[in-house]
């Protein structure tokens, strides 16, 4: 994912901004890691440069 991305990027349950924790990443782009919520805390997993932005319940059904 590119740092860039965070820019537009919002939280899909309240709207709100995005923090990012970084684990690796490469001149081009955050590999792995997660985006965190600043207002309700939901976190979303960054594997392989691709965020997952389903919102935390259904991205444990799928």
């Amino acid at each position: 994912m590119r740092r860039k991305l965070l820019e537009i990027l919002a939280c899909p349950v309240c709207k709100g901004d995005l923090d990012v924790e970084v684990e690796e990443e490469n001149e081009e782009e955050i590999v792995w890691g997660r985006l965190i919520c600043k207002s309700c805390g939901a976190e979303y997993p960054i594997e392989d440069g691709i965020p997952n932005m389903l919102p935390p319940e259904l991205r444990e059904t799928v």
